[in-house]
């Protein structure tokens, strides 16, 4: 195991494990919003309940983001990210035992603190094991994760659903992930030399949490991530019940239909981190704003959209773009932050994504519920928070101390 780890193909196992893990997470997520739809029958639960579960998962995911950003940063990513795995899973397979609105909330709220952990020491990792100039790319990898089981998830759920039952799909996925914990522990490891982000002298900078909050740059792309993950999670957790309670989609229509925009996303993310770490410094967020005005664009072209093949259309495109300034703002953090503090930094970062998470299926809930079961309200929502990450990233601005860490990574 030791001359894998000095070989030169070391951070694609590292990246490869990354992956799979990552793959489970975002399985472990999409699963309940295709759920949902049979544990509020079984619970007899309204909109608003559906949107309080939902977004319970979101409060725990956030809360844990910075603390286990900082723990990667004092201990390695390596105990962290095991850690995190193996108690997600437990708590997918208590997910399948709930028998109450509260049993239920209290189970995923537990859930995403278990996972909140991964992301930031899986962004450790990256840091630690490429250049900089390779970051975005391997970031891009590790979040076409999310597009490949937007594939996987519904399709997989549709039927298992009709089979098996929510309650059996969540134990075998939880399961599933304790098996892959115990490949995780055998074949992850960590390296004891000096990473690729450390100085010449051996030294890495000393930084803190105050550091990064002291940096313009981290508050714009705190906004910048709240804003476009309020849209992909308000997407992704009310698209499903919307596609068959106003579109008259049943379960199987529904899946097949919603695994269009997640292909198209895999390949759109995976040119992402391709195009970005080529892309000059200071243009990306210019490219990545008039995104976001698209992206505004194209949802109200969504919910005005009588044709249920050019709604899918839209929500592609929607899906890709969103994809691309996703991957710009969370590897953007690993381009400009000491590695000493890059989880933390991310970790700080993705808790804005993760408060959107965790507000917009709930406003969305009560949004849909005070208006009689409209969505037109929530897609105005939408809208204006894909305007707002525009306007964030169009007005951001590398200080020195950023382009500074940045060239000094680069030569790294």
């Amino acid at each position: 195991m030791s001359k894998i780890m000095h070989s030169k193909h070391f951070k694609y196992i590292v990246l490869a494990l990354l992956f799979l893990g990552w793959c489970l997470g975002n399985l472990d997520r999409f699963v309940i919003n295709y759920a949902i739809v049979g544990i509020t029958q079984d619970l007899g639960l309204g909109a608003s309940a559906q949107g309080i579960i939902l977004s319970s998962f979101f409060l725990g995911y956030a809360i844990m983001q910075i603390p286990g950003g900082a723990l990667a940063d004092r201990f390695g990513y390596r105990k962290v990210i095991l850690v995190s795995l193996f108690s997600w899973s437990i708590f997918t397979i208590l997910t399948g035992s709930a028998w109450s609105l509260l049993s239920l909330i209290f189970v995923r709220f537990l859930f995403g603190i278990g996972e909140g952990s991964f992301f930031p020491s899986g962004s450790k990792a990256i840091a630690t094991n490429f250049p900089v100039n390779q970051r975005s790319g391997a970031m891009s990898i590790m979040l076409a994760s999310a597009a490949i089981m937007g594939v996987v998830t519904p399709i997989l759920t549709g039927h298992a659903l009709v089979t098996i039952g929510w309650r059996n799909l969540f134990y075998i996925i939880g399961v599933v992930g304790i098996l892959i914990t115990a490949l995780m522990f055998f074949l992850l490891k960590e390296p004891a030399k000096p990473s690729l982000a450390a100085s010449a002298s051996g030294q890495q900078p000393k930084t803190s949490l105050k550091d990064v909050l002291k940096t313009p740059l981290i508050w714009n792309l705190f906004i910048s991530y709240f804003s476009i993950y309020a849209v992909n999670w308000g997407l992704q957790s009310w698209m499903p019940t919307y596609m068959v309670n106003v579109r008259g989609l049943d379960m199987t229509q529904m899946g097949l239909l919603s695994a269009i925009p997640a292909v198209v996303s895999i390949f759109t993310m995976l040119l992402s981190g391709y195009v970005l770490d080529r892309i000059p410094a200071g243009k990306d967020r210019i490219i990545a704003s008039v995104f976001g005005v698209l992206v505004a664009f194209f949802l109200y072209l969504m919910g005005s959209s009588g044709i249920i093949a050019t709604f899918i259309t839209y929500m592609t495109i929607v899906t890709a773009m969103a994809g691309f300034i996703s991957t710009l703002i969370i590897s953007k953090s690993l381009k400009t932050m000491p590695e000493s503090i890059v989880a933390t930094a991310n970790g700080f970062i993705n808790t804005g994504a993760q408060l959107a998470g965790f507000l917009t299926p709930m406003l969305i809930g009560f949004l849909v519920e005070a208006s009689g079961g409209s969505y037109a309200t929530a897609f105005i929502m939408l809208i204006a928070f894909a305007l707002i990450c525009s306007l964030s990233l169009f007005f951001s601005r590398r200080s020195k101390q950023d382009s500074g860490s940045e060239v000094q990574a680069t030569a790294v």
